[in-house]
């Protein structure tokens, strides 16, 4: 019983040994598998990069001078003439295959057709398939059918002469399968190229658009400001063009009062300059006036009644409904149009007119009214050639409102519009 176990466990440890050096032998073998995978990637990389390199030539070049050394070196002496000839006109053309691709297609065909007729086999039929590739790839539907009808012709008439006794059908399948491929494959490189140059050509077009709305932004913008600055100097200067006549009037009878009308037109002419230094100042980057004088809006409406009133003009302001969740650029567009009603007042009204301002704010709407006692005549910014009514209803339109200026009822002359705040009824100056 001794021997016996002992025995049995020197044959479990030759088994053991035996196991453990099967499972280094795998893994030494896994190890070199995988060494060999990563150089030949990096060799196939190489390749990549060597091949993206050479001229497309070079490529068309190749085929035909392996296939000529082939048959060179294979071939008996008695028939090398004879396959050479034949392999130089199957395989040459290809050299101009992406130039003409029917033309060459035709060559090799015939060339193929001279090869079949003198009963002589060779590899570079194989430039067939080649050729037919580069006519599906260049060519239209048309072409690549009547293309592969002849190759298939070529390959039943192949296989009925070289094919061995009863076996027929194996290769004529397997070539027929190669020629589809082939043709399959020239399909979609030319869908690829299409679909390629759509894209291209719809990012230009894409390009060209982005650039035609950058130019319609600009002369936007460059309207906005011309109107800013109309606004701007026209209001200020009547405004200092009244305080000057005032000032003017007053200094011989009342000198203090023609102080006052001299300090109202030095703070009119730096306010005017303020405003626009800060409608400039987005055409600088360097200039900080617009963020130390935010833009005007309904709480400036007030200091701009005070400053009718010292010009002669007596102005009374009310505002109804809170202002604070209107944002600042329709506020900018009420400030300015209420300016341009009382610049056009103050220009068009004689002495002693009285002018109202009326807003009512709301959760979606802001209604604008302004009115004056005095009788006046037509005001030239109502006509085609000045900008302060055509002004007024564009600032109006950019919010979904309808500008009403015309002379009252009772008298006088009234200005009246709504601006709408939902996002519907915005339109982007």
């Amino acid at each position: 019983m001794t021997e016996a176990a002992a025995e049995l466990g020197n044959a479990q440890r030759v088994r053991y040994r035996d196991q453990v050096r099967r499972a280094r032998a795998v893994v030494r073998l896994a190890r070199y598998a995988d060494q060999a995978s990563a150089r030949a990637a990096r060799l196939v990389r190489a390749a990549g990069r060597l091949g993206s390199r050479l001229p497309p030539l070079v490529w068309d070049l190749m085929l035909p001078t392996l296939l000529l050394l082939n048959v060179m070196t294979t071939r008996a002496p008695q028939e090398l003439p004879v396959a050479v000839v034949l392999t130089t006109a199957l395989a040459l053309p290809l050299v101009w295959r992406r130039r003409a691709p029917l033309t060459v297609f035709g060559v090799v065909a015939a060339a193929a057709f001279v090869q079949w007729l003198v009963d002589v086999q060779l590899p570079a039929d194989i430039a067939l398939l080649v050729a037919l590739y580069t006519v599906a790839a260049n060519s239209g539907r048309r072409g690549t059918l009547v293309a592969a009808a002849i190759v298939e012709a070529g390959v039943l008439l192949a296989c009925l002469r070289w094919a061995t006794e009863g076996a027929f059908l194996t290769p004529f399948v397997a070539v027929t399968a190669m020629t589809v491929a082939a043709a399959v494959l020239g399909v979609n490189v030319r869908t690829t190229r299409a679909y390629l140059a759509a894209l291209k050509e719809r990012a230009a077009r894409l390009e060209e658009e982005q650039e035609q709305q950058a130019r319609v932004a600009v002369a936007e913008e460059r309207t906005r400001i011309t109107r800013e600055m109309h606004d701007i100097v026209t209001h200020n200067l009547s405004v200092m063009v009244a305080l000057t006549d005032a000032a003017v009037y007053a200094q011989h009878r009342s000198p203090d009062k023609a102080t006052t009308a001299m300090l109202q037109i030095s703070e009119t002419g730096r306010q005017a300059l303020t405003d626009m230094r800060r409608s400039l100042g987005v055409l600088r980057t360097d200039e900080p006036d617009a963020e130390r004088h935010p833009l005007p809006g309904i709480a400036q409406l007030e200091a701009l009644a005070d400053q009718m009133c010292a010009a002669g003009l007596p102005t009374r302001l009310e505002v109804e409904g809170g202002h604070t969740h209107i944002p600042a650029t329709a506020q900018l567009t009420v400030y300015r149009l209420v300016q341009e009603a009382l610049t056009n007042t103050l220009k068009h009204t004689p002495a002693g007119t009285h002018a109202k301002v009326r807003i009512r704010c709301s959760a979606e709407t802001v209604t604008v009214d302004v009115t004056d006692s005095g009788p006046r005549p037509p005001l030239p910014g109502a006509t085609s050639f000045g900008h302060g009514i055509p002004g007024m209803r564009e600032r109006s339109a950019a919010y979904g409102g309808k500008l009403q200026a015309g002379p009252l009822p009772d008298g006088g002359w009234g200005v009246h519009t709504c601006l709408f705040l939902s996002s519907s009824g915005v339109v982007s100056e």
